[in-house]
């Protein structure tokens, strides 16, 4: 099989495998030469500690003025090398002639190995490692010295033999150790293997390759910003064209690691999805969406698109959420009073149900008459109808001045910005009223295009708003509701009056109400920059 068509399981226990046993191999041989020259090494000082003992022999000194010294000096040394494990101890004179040894039969005769001058003529003590009669062996030499002149030599050897039998014999207990280790490293490969690959989803690295290329020219191809993040908020891949809403040249790469709060105004953590959350982004107004990613390492992918790119859509969606919104509270409120109708009639109230039909559908005509007839525009029209069916669904007091007229015709951008700032502040006080048990709940209205300004004015009989919040009101992400992913309504309208040369006032206090203005001058910005007081 070749070793492509491996998977990559197999092919991470090889390669792991191989590592482990290449790691071994060579801590196996560097181990076996440092036991190797411990050994040799401890060998060679017990040879040389034994010949110290031996040439400092009284009667061996003696000897060698005797006739014959080997006689003696064999029989002293015979005792001695069989108890120390020696393999040969040699006692030789100047001229390396022998006075003992293991085979009697090499007395006096000359030693062999050429390595006795050091001792002799230099009266050093040493190790050699030579080739002898008994084979090649490790050896202590040390002169023998008498009234300190040197008269002889010691040779104490172990063969070399030996010595790796020793070794072999200390090696042993080692290389089992070593080849348990390596079936643990091989059992470990297969456990680590095993981990990386579910991880990865059991995938291949040629399938996720692929992945990642695909996911690359989604994330490019993608006609909205995108921007992915980590557990921490860390930008972990961003597209073209959410550096181009951003409002940047900068390349990928200096996108990755910041904070992305740094970027874009953001939750903190979300916890599900986001639809279309308006944002203010700079100078332009977004819709985020958002979902977060579940896993070892959780996160969020962020979508967004300039709003301005969904306004033929968004408007014409405006219009049928008001519509639809106008309709289900009108439809709630037509409901009671069907009931309040049959029920006087089930009592035969003939009259009083014929009355109370008059009365309701005298009110109707002249609401939608009023609207009519004092406001030009139809969305507006059907904005302050929605919301007044709605507040009266909520059993909320809403009016509108009786002397309030908007009879110009506004622009696309104008009428945009007017229903979304007019429709936030109306919910607004409908929310802020709606919560009271006790006193008036009661939401006002006044618009004016008399004078070189269009004006709106709505003012609640809420419980108002500390003097200390009223600067942060139109600040983005800051909200007096409960609920996530508030505080966005009022920061986009004052931006989009902004846009149309407007602005948005404010004034409230503690347990008076609270009163937003809209100020949209006809031609531009007003020119004195005052700002008009209105009185109804």
């Amino acid at each position: 099989m070749k070793w492509k068509n491996f998977g990559l399981k197999g092919k991470m226990i090889a390669l792991i495998s191989l590592l482990i046993l290449l790691v071994f191999l060579i801590f196996t041989i560097y181990l076996f030469r440092y036991l190797s020259d411990m050994v040799e090494e401890q060998t060679g000082q017990k040879a040389l500690s034994l010949a110290h003992t031996v040439a400092n022999i009284p009667e061996i000194q003696d000897a060698f003025e005797l006739s014959n010294p080997a006689s003696t000096i064999q029989k002293i040394i015979t005792p001695i090398q069989e108890a120390s494990g020696a393999e040969f101890i040699v006692v030789g004179n100047r001229d390396g002639i022998r006075y003992s040894h293991p085979n009697p039969d090499f007395i006096g005769k000359k030693m062999v190995g050429g390595d006795n001058k050091r001792a002799i003529l230099n009266g050093e003590s040493y190790q050699s490692k030579k080739e002898g009669t008994l084979g090649l062996s490790i050896r202590g030499k040390v002169p023998i010295k008498k009234d300190g002149e040197i008269i002889g030599v010691v040779s104490v050897g172990f063969l070399n033999g030996n010595i790796q039998e020793i070794i072999q014999d200390k090696s042993k207990p080692l290389f089992v150790a070593l080849v348990l280790a390596i079936l643990l490293g091989m059992a470990g490969a297969v456990l680590i293997t095993n981990y990386i690959k579910r991880i990865l989803f059991h995938m291949e690295p040629e399938q996720i390759s692929q992945l990642y290329y695909q996911n690359k020219a989604i994330l490019q191809s993608t006609h909205e910003g995108m921007i992915a993040v980590d557990h921490l908020g860390h930008i972990t891949a961003v597209n073209k064209n959410a550096r181009e809403i951003i409002g940047t040249d900068a390349e990928e790469s200096e996108f990755i690691g910041r904070e992305i709060r740094a970027l874009l105004p953001v939750p903190q953590q979300i916890t599900g999805l986001i639809r279309d959350q308006e944002l203010i982004l700079g100078e332009t107004i977004i819709l985020l969406n958002g979902v977060s990613l579940q896993g070892e390492q959780p996160g969020a992918v962020y979508t967004f698109r300039k709003k301005t790119e969904l306004a033929g859509v968004v408007k014409e969606l405006s219009r049928i959420k008001q519509y639809a919104h106008a309709q289900r509270a009108f439809t709630h409120e037509f409901s009671n009073k069907m009931h309040i109708i049959l029920g006087l009639l089930q009592n035969n109230e003939t009259q009083k149900a014929m009355s109370f039909i008059r009365k309701e559908n005298h009110s109707q005509m002249t609401r939608l008459n009023f609207l009519t007839k004092r406001i030009a525009d139809p969305l507006l029209q059907a904005l302050l109808q929605g919301k007044y069916n709605q507040a009266n669904e909520w059993g909320i007091e809403m009016t509108i001045h009786e002397e309030s007229r908007m009879m110009i015709s506004f622009s696309l951008e104008r009428q945009n910005a007017i229903l979304t700032a007019l429709g936030n502040i109306i919910e607004n006080a409908l929310e802020a009223v709606r919560g009271q048990k006790n006193g008036v709940r009661e939401v006002s209205i006044y618009f004016t295009d008399i004078g070189n300004d269009c004006v709106f004015e709505v003012q609640d009989s809420g419980t108002g708003i500390e003097d200390k919040l009223l600067e942060k009101i139109f600040d983005q992400g800051f909200t007096m509701k409960e609920g996530d992913y508030r505080g966005v309504g009022l920061a986009i309208s004052k931006k989009m009056i902004n846009d149309v040369d407007g602005e948005i006032l404010v004034e409230s206090g503690e347990n008076s109400g609270t009163s937003f203005i809209i100020i949209l001058p006809k031609k531009g910005k007003s020119k004195d920059g005052k700002i008009p007081r209105i009185h109804h």
